[in-house]
């Protein structure tokens, strides 16, 4: 396990000190520099320069190198991200205010969803997702709408490629039944988690998308499954379609 892993992370090391060192120059660098500043083999410095360039990392001009436009289009999703926590925010608190429960703020990260906000209610017993948390999509409600929205084929490449853990014995995991279920939820325009994630915690999930009809992003309600009521939905749903609409107006 070990022998496998450090030379993944050593070439991570490198490949940061490599961005590092273009970064700190604002033309292009040659490769003598680049392994002298890092103190790389040069044959080493090219070969990572190399894959950094096939994934869009690092552009190249001649025999020399600068930052590629990859990490432009990154660094602006990350600012897009701090926009709609922002917008975001105290709409969750309202409607935190509203109902006494969690309400979450999630992304799609490639298989999963990521909770990039939440709204806390004052309340001993609640559900709590660390910010920056990860769930796989068909076991929340936000990700099983992802699922339904992506069509059929997505969904059954994602089943494949996951092989559809089971969480708790609520989970799906089931194929078929999964894009059947997802495919119902995108038509309702909303979800249900039932325990599927957790034992005990239901969540009441919808998507917010932006005027072209893309998803931007998730808000789900996260509650004791005894204590989650189905009148949050239509409120749920006025929250996402708010907070869509001050994304396309900012």
């Amino acid at each position: 396990m070990k022998t496998k892993e450090a030379p993944s992370i050593q070439v991570i090391d490198r490949l940061t000190a490599l961005l590092e060192v273009l970064a700190r120059n604002q033309d292009p660098v040659s490769l003598k520099i680049l392994a002298a500043d890092t103190a790389l083999h040069p044959s080493t410095a090219f070969r990572i320069l190399a894959s950094a360039i096939e994934n869009g990392l690092v552009a190249r001009e001649g025999a020399h190198y600068r930052l590629g436009i990859r990490l432009l289009q990154l660094g602006s999703r990350v600012a897009s991200y701090g926009d709609l926590r922002r917008e975001a925010r105290p709409l969750m608190e309202a409607l935190r205010n509203q109902i006494g429960e969690t309400v979450n703020l999630t992304v799609r990260a490639g298989d999963e969803v990521v909770y990039l906000e939440r709204a806390l209610p004052e309340r001993m017993m609640r559900v709590e997702q660390r910010i920056g948390s990860r769930a796989p999509l068909h076991v929340t409600a936000v990700g099983k709408l992802m699922l339904g929205e992506s069509g059929e084929l997505a969904c059954r490449e994602y089943a494949q490629r996951t092989g559809l853990p089971g969480y708790t014995r609520y989970s799906f995991t089931d194929t078929d039944q999964l894009v059947q279920h997802v495919a119902g939820c995108a038509r309702a325009g909303f979800a249900y988690d039932d325990e599927e994630a957790e034992t005990g915690v239901g969540c009441i999930g919808v998507l917010i998308h932006d005027d072209g009809g893309q998803i931007v992003a998730g808000l789900s309600i996260s509650a004791p499954i005894e204590r989650r009521r189905d009148e949050w939905v239509p409120l749920l749903q006025d929250t996402a379609q708010r907070l869509g609409q001050r994304l396309t107006q900012g």
